[in-house]
């Protein structure tokens, strides 16, 4: 070998061989390293652990902070006591009724409830019922972590916090409520055994509808209401049957909402098979029982429809207990933080008021209305007494609504439903909607004309006969109700005392063209006093009535100008209070201004003429006959009728009140021409009634005035402008149109008078009233060269 060779090979040295020791010593610090890190690590995940359930108890004791911890008595009231009763009352504090529940519930002790719903229960909705204190965490954080990420948020509940939601706390799904729910739970579980808890759930929960359709809680009713036995008589697939209730219990009853056995019953046996499943997985059955009860035919069981006792209370009861509901759902989905538009899910809707309803029923609420007892019993009288009166020789009965509201707070203080309760429970003040006829026409056409400064009281209207211009009727005549026009200017207070529909057509005509916006008066004026939405009110035919309204819109409508333009909404609910005494609802006034208090009192002014006048009532008359002390009040008010007579209104204003009154057939049959010397008959017979047992309801001594803002304006009396100005004529120019008036206007005023001083009508329409003029003129010039005559020759005589 090489020296080269051999100092390359002594670069080259020999790794040593690592021994046991070595490999034990790398080994021991290996594990130590990894011990080291595994300790920091979960003494990092305590930290966080320990640092976040720092964080979650002082969030949840921030969500509870401001629960008051009840005591096991108050539990108990809360979560088992289910018979406070719930009234209404009238405006003085006298009872109208006691709520009667549509909800049937019955309790019974624990010893008469079947094992077999028990077990059923417990396997089906909380499985470790009897191990748990009243929640189980991790389903609790399950539910929690599927609502923050927008999952179903379902399957944290157990029997004790569902017990818990259904009678103490509301639906909504908020931290803050669960949180709540939580506490309560607790404290349930604390007070009360486990066979106490099932027991009270199975006394409250809905378990859907009986054969009668009533609503059924607890399931004693259950019991009785689907398999007419007690619950402690079940077997073991009925058991199962009605446990399975609760999840869904409108879905899943055999029973429609009228009692009768619905057509498919899949749902509710799928559901059943289901619990006699978690039975089985739960050993609370054998095999051999779960395949007897999934294969029995249980439909054979369900009891057959069976008709409902009748404790109707009347028009006021259902009414009040409507608007309450109403009111009740508002304040129940706005707690939950639901919007209008969510609100209008059928589906969410209907559950909302079934649960209003079962508050309502059971919670021990005192609804105070403003109905008068006196004038409420009154009207009742009244219309029993003199209903007769609205009714043609041969025929049927025809039907009323009427409604009596305060002009200054839209307080409903007594109504007429209807003829007979007992056999017709439709409410015809309140649901019934029917076109409003010429009725419509102060607070449609006249009012905002004159708020809007177009016409004076005096102003001239074309009642000349004319055609529509649109629609389906294009080219027909338009009629009066008498006539086809007068072929005449009539003064605006004239139209309105005749009830004439082409003065109204022209004058609602010239607003859209004014305005150039057809909707222009829907939307300033109607809708501002709640009036329907329609397409009706841009068409031609609007001034003649054809939308439908209620009796309760119309008394609004007429409140509104009765109160110098200042709409208040008319309401029957004062307030709402719980069994403690707490205030759940308040009304409070919202007033709004419709019209100026200009142009609302000129329309009062005008409206005194038409029942003055009497051409279309002889609404005063009838009264005078029966009370001249209450016909000399100061009376205000409207006729109204549709083709063939089927709908007769007349609406009538003191500075008090209004007060409504339609008539007619439910199915819009006609009734004859005497339809409005019957309903003023009736009416004056109703307000004298009322009179009799509370005279100061009508204001005596009030009157109309008019507002300081009115202008009082001189103007000629044949063409309803300034008797100033120049017309040629046949060659001649006229420039005194004769006898002056006063016209009062809101605004603007009268303006010179000229050829087309009207509203309305054609050329050949004004050349046709200025003869009349020129005809006028010369008979008054022969007069008047008469009387000089006369006046002459006397003197001649005497001297």
């Amino acid at each position: 070998m090489s020296d080269k060779n051999t100092r390359n090979h002594a670069k080259i040295k020999p790794e040593p061989k690592k021994t046991s020791i070595d490999k034990f010593l790398f080994f021991n610090i290996s594990v130590r390293v990894i011990q080291a890190l595994f300790l920091v690590m979960m003494a990092f995940i305590i930290l966080l652990t320990a640092l976040g359930l720092g964080i979650g108890m002082g969030y949840f004791a921030f969500l509870v902070e401001d629960t008051k911890v009840p005591t096991k008595v108050e539990l108990q009231q809360d979560l088992g006591d289910i018979t406070q009763t719930s009234k209404l009352l009238y405006a003085d504090g006298t009872p109208i009724a006691d709520i009667r529940s549509d909800l049937r519930r019955t309790n019974v002790p624990s010893n008469q409830i079947s094992p077999w719903l028990k077990k059923a229960i417990v396997a089906t909705e909380d499985e470790y019922f009897y191990k748990h204190h009243g929640v189980v965490p991790k389903a609790v954080l399950r539910a929690l972590l599927s609502e923050a990420i927008g999952g179903a948020g379902g399957g944290g509940s157990t029997l004790t916090q569902q017990l818990v939601k259904q009678q103490i706390l509301s639906s909504e799904t908020t931290f803050k409520r669960k949180a709540n729910e939580i506490l309560l739970a607790l404290e349930v579980e604390k007070n009360f055994s486990k066979d106490e808890i099932i027991t009270m759930y199975l006394n409250v929960s809905p378990f859907g509808r009986n054969n009668q359709g009533q609503n059924i809680a607890g399931v004693q009713e259950a019991a009785l209401g689907i398999f007419g036995k007690n619950a402690n008589d079940l077997t073991l697939p009925q058991a199962a049957f009605i446990a399975g209730l609760p999840q869904s219990p409108i879905i899943y009853s055999p029973y429609t909402n009228d009692g009768q056995l619905k057509k498919d019953f899949t749902y509710g046996l799928k559901r059943k098979d289901i619990v006699l499943f978690s039975m089985y997985r739960n050993h609370d059955i054998t095999k051999k029982e779960y395949e007897a009860a999934k294969n029995y035919d249980l439909t054979k069981d369900f009891l057959p429809p069976q008709q409902a006792e009748n404790t109707a209370h009347g028009y006021l009861y259902d009414e009040v207990m409507t608007q309450t509901i109403d009111l009740f759902i508002n304040k129940l989905a706005t707690d939950d933080g639901l919007t209008n538009s969510q609100l209008d899910d059928p589906d969410i809707y209907n559950e909302y008021a079934q649960t209003a309803q079962e508050k309502l029923a059971n919670g021990g609420y005192t609804v105070q209305t403003t109905i008068d007892a006196n004038v409420y019993q009154a009207m009742q009288e009244a219309v029993s007494d003199y209903g007769y009166m609205l009714d043609i020789q041969t025929g049927d009965p025809v039907e009323v609504g009427n409604v009596l509201m305060e002009n200054q707070t839209g307080k409903i203080l007594g109504f007429v439903g209807g003829r007979d309760y007992q056999t017709n429970q439709f409410n015809h003040a309140f649901d019934a909607k029917r076109q409003a006829g010429s009725a419509i026409k102060p607070v449609l056409v006249y009012g905002p004309a004159i708020d809007l400064g177009l016409i004076g009281s005096e102003s001239r209207v074309s009642d000349y006969a004319t055609t529509w211009k649109n629609g389906t009727d294009a080219g027909k005549e338009i009629v009066n109700a008498t006539n086809k026009g007068s072929n005449t200017f009539q003064t605006v207070r004239e139209a309105l005392s005749w009830s004439n529909n082409i003065p109204a057509y022209n004058i609602y005509q010239d607003i859209i063209q004014q305005t150039g916006d057809s909707s222009f008066v829907y939307t300033n004026y109607l809708a501002k006093m709640n009036y329907p939405a329609s397409n009706n009110w841009q068409y031609e035919s609007a001034p003649l009535g054809v939308t439908t309204v209620t009796a309760l819109t119309q008394t609004n409508g007429f409140q509104t100008l009765a109160n110098r333009g200042v709409y208040q909404q008319g309401y029957m609910i004062e307030s709402i209070k719980s069994a403690k005494g707490e205030t759940i609802y308040q009304h409070t006034a919202n007033p709004v201004r419709v019209y100026s208090e200009a142009a609302a009192t000129i329309m009062n002014d005008l409206m005194r003429s038409v029942l003055k006048d009497q051409i279309t009532t002889s609404y005063k008359s009838n009264l005078a006959s029966l009370n001249a002390q209450l016909a000399n009040f100061d009376w205000v008010g409207k006729t109204g009728s549709t083709n063939d007579w089927a709908d007769s209104w007349l609406i009538v204003s003191t500075p008090s009140i209004t007060i409504s009154s339609w008539s007619g057939y439910e199915d819009n049959r006609a009734t004859n021409s005497n339809a409005g010397k019957r309903t003023s008959l009736y009416l004056a017979n109703l307000v004298n009634r009322i009179y009799q047992v509370k005279p100061t309801v009508f204001g005596n001594g009030e009157t109309f005035s008019l507002a300081d803002s009115v202008q009082k304006e001189k103007v000629a009396k044949f063409t309803g402008q300034k008797n100033q100005g120049t017309v040629k004529l046949n060659n001649a120019e006229i420039t005194n149109f004769g006898e002056e008036t006063t016209s009062l206007w809101a605004k603007n005023g009268p303006v010179d008078t000229t050829f087309k001083f009207g509203i309305g009508g054609t050329d050949a329409n004004y050349t046709d009233y200025w003869k009349k003029f020129s005809s006028t003129k010369k008979t008054e010039d022969k007069e008047e060269k008469d009387k000089k005559t006369e006046n002459q020759e006397q003197k001649n005589q005497e001297n």
